[in-house]
């Protein structure tokens, strides 16, 4: 299998880097085949702007899909760009590795997402119409493949529960494994996540490490999160909301998305 290994953290000697070396080297020892886009040592760069479409006439207006679109069609994007769609395409597996940093992902991660999800490749594909609204949502370029999140976090996993102050990290997580990975395809697995790692001592990253080692050995075999498909008769088209016979009693929110 070939893993594809996204990583967002500044630091070479953080824990999140060790962790990183240890899923690594221990998918290799299973026989996969990994690559590692580490986006503070490539120095990517964040934000999408005008240079990021070099076919676009100066002083042009910039509609990002509309040029994201064009570009992709003409194989037109910059090469930092084109190189990390051609891992995406290479990668049966996906795995975004990053601290959670107010509730989200480092900015450098979400600019890598902004930039690399092209139009035609990650969104803006399949049919539109009264029974079809595009290739989302399970479906799409990145159907058939896995993504998985590996998150680091110094809060506690009570502040993450279900009663937690910070909420459940499955409704933080929620944008990111829905929303980035679900929607153009990926069948998601439930996320790795490492808490109170600001006070790890030796024995706190050991069992973190090996619970990672443990996840990487299942990678193929972990179940999916049982999100919703939107096309497969859930969802009425083209207001893509949930059929009401299908809501779990009390179900609302993001739980309505899961089957």
């Amino acid at each position: 299998m070939n893993v594809l290994i996204v990583f967002a953290h500044p630091d070479p000697r953080s824990l999140n880097a060790a962790l990183r070396d240890a899923a690594v080297a221990e998918l290799e020892a299973q026989g996969h085949t990994v690559r590692v886009s580490d986006l503070y040592a490539m120095n990517w760069k964040t934000t999408v702007d005008h240079a990021d479409f070099p076919s676009l006439g100066e002083g042009e207006r910039l509609k990002v899909a509309a040029a994201s679109g064009a570009a992709f069609a003409a194989d037109a994007l910059t090469d930092d760009v084109k190189a990390e769609q051609e891992k995406l395409l290479w990668a049966d597996t996906l795995i975004l590795q990053f601290p959670l940093w107010w509730f989200t992902m480092p900015a450098i991660l979400k600019g890598w997402v902004d930039r690399v999800y092209a139009y035609g490749l990650a969104y803006g594909v399949g049919e539109h119409s009264d029974r079809r609204w595009g290739d989302r949502y399970g479906e799409g370029r990145f159907a058939g493949k896995r993504a998985m999140l590996v998150v680091t976090t110094g809060g506690w996993a009570e502040h993450y529960a279900p009663r937690g102050i910070n909420g459940p990290i499955d409704d933080l997580l929620f944008p990111i494994n829905h929303g980035i990975l679900h929607y153009p395809g990926y069948d998601v697995l439930p996320p790795f996540v490492a808490y109170r790692v600001d006070r790890f001592d030796e024995a706190g990253f050991t069992r973190a490490a090996e619970g990672l080692r443990e996840r990487m050995r299942t990678l193929e075999t972990t179940a999916p999160i049982p999100f919703r498909r939107q096309n497969g008769g859930d969802y009425a088209i083209p207001s893509l909301e949930l059929r009401p016979e299908l809501e779990a009693p009390g179900a609302s929110g993001f739980a309505l998305h899961r089957t």
